[in-house]
């Protein structure tokens, strides 16, 4: 699913958007495009990356009447799963943003 949003300023976007319950905005962190012997892997060939920045966070999921607090934190740099089930791409002005369940989230990079 991908969805486009209009006049949201990139800079701001943690300010502009937040997620709703346990979900993540993540921008993905891009992986080079030459292996380790020089060989360049076009676009068309290359996986999307896994791992991203947090951008902003929900407040967390309901469970039984409480709120979950969320483990992640904007600025934190995360490992995902490939293919989340719940990912959305979205586009703010230009740039582009992975929606994911805190649950698709596999680690913290330190």
């Amino acid at each position: 699913m991908y969805y486009i949003l209009h006049n949201i300023n990139h800079k701001g976007v943690e300010n502009m958007f937040k997620p709703l319950n346990d979900y993540v905005l993540l921008q993905r962190i891009e992986e080079e495009n030459k292996t380790a012997g020089g060989i360049i892997i076009p676009d068309n060939a290359r996986e999307k990356p896994s791992r991203g920045t947090v951008v902003a966070v929900g407040d967390g999921a309901m469970q039984n009447g409480t709120r979950i607090p969320m483990t992640v934190s904007v600025g934190d740099t995360v490992l995902f799963a490939k293919w989340a089930a719940s990912a959305n791409e979205v586009k703010i002005d230009g740039a582009d943003y992975v929606l994911i369940k805190e649950t698709d989230i596999l680690g913290i990079l330190k």
